[in-house]
């Protein structure tokens, strides 16, 4: 089936291209979601007239997406799911779960434009894409933890951290803490207490 675009749809062309579909596709997303019209004399004699509009529409919308961009690109967003040891969840993250995490920051967003190749299985940070508007694509970072001190752990380390790494992490700080102590114990025994000054009368 042939259509007329009327917005840029990514990897299928510009505003105004006439290309060809698959009629699923057409019928169950392009022409109920007025992306685009059936290709006929008619309809683009009606783009043409049209054409002016659309693009200044276009154009405003696109002004907008590049201001929410603005705010929100390579912003973060934590997922808390329970996972086994190995890190697998129990479940996954889904485009919907990601679109209410990131209106939960302040920004509406659909889970249509949440750009999600798979589903999300596993701890750790994972770059999603976020498609705004046809000719606005940002990247947020999905940190997926069991807890919000595993979240910051994994923020820090920029992956995810394994239950074997907290703990030796965990017990490298205790280390350095009681060598700390040592070391402020000794620096104490060393010190001699000061003698009295006597006032000269």
């Amino acid at each position: 089936m042939e259509v007329i675009l009327l917005e840029r749809i990514e990897k299928l062309g510009q505003m105004g291209d006439v290309v060809r579909v698959k009629p699923g596709f057409a019928r169950n997303y392009l022409l109920p979601q007025r992306k685009a019209l059936r290709a006929s004399k008619e309809n683009m004699a009606y783009f043409e007239s049209q054409r002016t509009q659309l693009e200044a529409e276009n154009l405003k919308r696109r002004e907008e997406a590049k201001a929410i961009a603005k705010k929100i690109d390579g912003a973060q967003v934590i997922l808390i799911r329970q996972a086994g040891e190995t890190g697998q969840l129990y479940g996954s993250v889904s485009s919907r779960d990601l679109a209410d995490a990131i209106r939960e920051g302040g920004v509406t967003v659909g889970r249509g434009q949440i750009v999600l190749d798979k589903p999300i299985k596993t701890l750790g940070m994972h770059d999603i894409r976020v498609r705004l508007h046809p000719e606005v694509t940002i990247t947020i970072t999905a940190n997926v933890a069991r807890s919000n001190e595993e979240a910051e752990t994994q923020a820090a380390a920029g992956e995810a951290v394994s239950p074997e790494a907290q703990e030796e992490a965990l017990a490298a700080a205790e280390e350095a803490l009681e060598e700390r102590i040592e070391e402020a114990d000794v620096a104490a025994e060393g010190e001699e207490p000061a003698e009295p000054r006597s006032s000269a009368v």
